[in-house]
């Protein structure tokens, strides 16, 4: 796991070496074991590392290949190196990294690489004979890439921050990508909060020459999802069992102290469980504790530990934990969102016991619909709604939308007012945090904006209509919320502590034969039952059956007492912003502080959460 920033064009080489090294300071937090550059015509590259495979000098970066041609940058993990490795025997290698392979498969394969690959990655190869840049990004978008076209030069990085930093003009907002935080809690891809800076997407790759920059799709998860399962509910048991249990063996090769995040849930139990099952050494666990009843799970955690005969580490954390730690969330926080900053102190005090990387256990639940929104995208595709004439249905929606005084009635006059009810109306219906009226309402002006989720799902909604229900709310699940706020989170979060974070369950070979489960098999009689009956009898009932439980940061009560100065400074200051209407934002403020019956404190803290990375990283 590490950063690259790089910049290819006809500047200056002082000039360029100058702005690389801004930008690899900017990652030093990715990469504290070693950091490199690369300097050759119109191409710089530079690395920081965080050494997790082949711990040797030989195998820092930039790396090139045995015969020069080309200059590899790389940050992620190719899990399955060992295997390519086997597959070019001609090849010369110096070291046992798995860095080093990504070379020798891109001079055998050039980009048709990608298809033996499994792993997470953002990577770039220069090839000093044809003078032009590949770089790509994995199937499931687990790690960053992104990028700037300024002329005819590309500027990339790991990091946005990185990009700004190789940036020659001074940055701007980009107001659709504010609007899309405003309406999800994170920019969504391939915008950026910054106006010609782009997120690379899942899946894809570039070619960068003589000016010229083109793009291509490798993998789309809807059209990937076409395995043959069957419905004999034992084999598919049998192949999700296998899948899994392969994607957490590849994750736990390291060459650095390894270990588990576990809560005590379904998810994370699956993953020790089956780590405990992989390994002849015991797996060391670390879990979140509370004082508070009603939030601890560390009975769960504790069970689940003796079960598997784990080293076990529980971490006691206190509301005050988070308040003490808000500032240096803040500052770490790539990319502006509205959640993740529990990733940020349990990754930290992970990272404080000695570990270097943690297996996750998230993405069970867009898997296995264990999301409550599973069941009401069913039941709305039902619902007497969708039998009305399509223009009475959207008049009906028009009308609530003109009386609604709730965020929940607004949501259900977004529905009513939908087009139809397949995925691309539904799903963002559900998962949006501001109603699209509300969110276009904080920004100047009444230009046209767009909701990026629903536009993606829109463009492939051909291909999603041949996926069973469940699987059509898994994969808009994985594209919309999974891409841009949980994983984004997990990323930005975590390695501001230099801690890499693997999730088994965002392996692309399981991620596709699951959505090809028919929801006869996959609809959930108990919590994700087809998970748990896979596994059986890995997981004791205690676990299966629990009562579910979360640690909700109180930040209502925080914004209106410990925090009430940091938001209200913060919240004033965008006001003030050219962007944004003013006496729209200043009325939400004083209706959430003159009226202690609001609890709708998400607008509030979404602007000061905006406003805290503008001041820190535009103006």
């Amino acid at each position: 796991m590490c950063g690259i920033a790089g910049i290819i064009g006809n500047h200056s080489t002082q000039n360029r070496q100058s702005r690389l090294r801004n930008m690899t300071r900017c990652l030093a937090h990715r990469g504290p074991d070693a950091e490199g550059f690369f300097t050759e015509g119109e191409a710089s590259l530079g690395h920081r590392r965080l050494s997790i495979i082949d711990l040797s000098d030989a195998a820092n970066q930039p790396m090139e290949d045995v015969s020069g041609r080309y200059v590899l940058v790389f940050n992620g993990e190719i899990y399955n190196y060992r295997e390519i490795k086997a597959l070019l025997p001609d090849y010369p290698f110096r070291t046992q990294s798995d860095s080093e392979v990504i070379l020798a498969a891109y001079a055998r394969w050039g980009a048709g690489c990608l298809a033996y690959f499994n792993g997470m990655y953002g990577l770039a190869i220069w090839d000093k004979q044809e003078k032009a840049l590949f770089f790509t990004r994995g199937r499931l978008g687990v790690k960053p890439f992104y990028y700037c076209l300024a002329g005819e030069s590309l500027i990339f990085a790991s990091e946005l921050r990185a990009v700004l930093a190789g940036m020659e003009t001074v940055p701007c907002l980009h107001i659709n990508g504010i609007y899309n935080y405003l309406l999800y809690q994170s920019v969504c891809a391939p915008e950026t909060p910054v106006e010609g800076v782009q997120q690379l997407m899942p899946g894809e790759y570039g070619m960068f020459k003589a000016g010229k920059l083109t793009l291509h799709t490798y993998w789309r998860i809807e059209e990937a999802a076409t395995i043959e399962t069957g419905t004999d509910k034992q084999t598919v048991h049998k192949e999700v069992r296998r899948l899994l249990t392969e994607s957490v063996e590849r994750r736990m090769i390291s060459d650095v102290p390894l270990g588990a995040f576990l809560s005590g849930g379904i998810d994370s139990s699956a993953i020790v469980g089956l780590m405990a099952e992989c390994s002849e050494q015991a797996v060391h666990t670390f879990s979140v504790t509370f004082k508070e009843p009603e939030f601890d799970e560390s009975r769960y955690s504790s069970l689940i530990a003796k079960r598997f005969n784990t080293v076990h580490t529980p971490i006691l954390l206190r509301p005050e934990d988070f308040l003490e730690s808000f500032p240096d969330a803040l500052k770490a926080m790539d990319n502006p969102s509205g959640d993740g900053f529990n990733t940020y102190l349990v990754s930290k005090v992970t990272k404080e016991a000695g570990v270097t990387v943690a297996l996750s256990g998230i993405g069970g639940d867009e898997l296995f619909a264990g999301y409550l929104s599973f069941e009401r995208w069913l039941r709305l595709r039902k619902q007497w709604g969708w039998q009305m004439p399509q223009g009475i249905r959207m008049s009906v929606g028009s009308v609530l939308k003109v009386f609604s005084d709730s965020i929940r009635v607004e949501r259900l006059a977004d529905l009513m007012a939908s087009e139809s009810g397949s995925i691309e109306w539904i799903y963002p219906s559900l998962r949006h945090v501001l109603a699209p009226a509300r969110a276009r309402a904080l920004l100047q002006g009444r230009g046209e904006y767009t909701d990026m989720v629903h536009v993606q799902l829109a463009g492939r909604n051909a291909a999603f209509r041949k996926l069973p229900l469940l699987s059509q709310y898994s994969a808009a699940e994985l594209m919309g919320y999974t891409f841009n706020v949980l994983l984004k989170d997990t990323d930005q979060m975590s390695m501001a502590s230099a801690l890499e974070v693997r999730e088994p369950f965002f392996d692309y070979k399981l991620v596709e034969y699951v959505l090809s489960i028919p929801d006869s098999l996959k609809h959930p009689r108990y919590p994700k039952s087809l998970l748990v009956e896979s596994l059986s009898p890995l997981l004791p009932k205690e676990i299966v059956f629990r009562p579910k439980m979360g640690f909700t940061l109180p930040w209502k009560k925080w914004l209106r007492n410990e925090l009430r100065d940091w938001c209200t400074e913060r919240v004033a200051a965008i006001a003030e912003r050219k962007e944004f209407n003013g006496d729209a934002i200043r009325k939400i403020s004083r209706q959430f502080y003159e009226n202690p019956s609001n609890h709708n404190w998400m607008p509030m803290f979404q602007l000061a959460v905006l406003e805290n990375w503008i001041a820190l990283n535009i103006v």
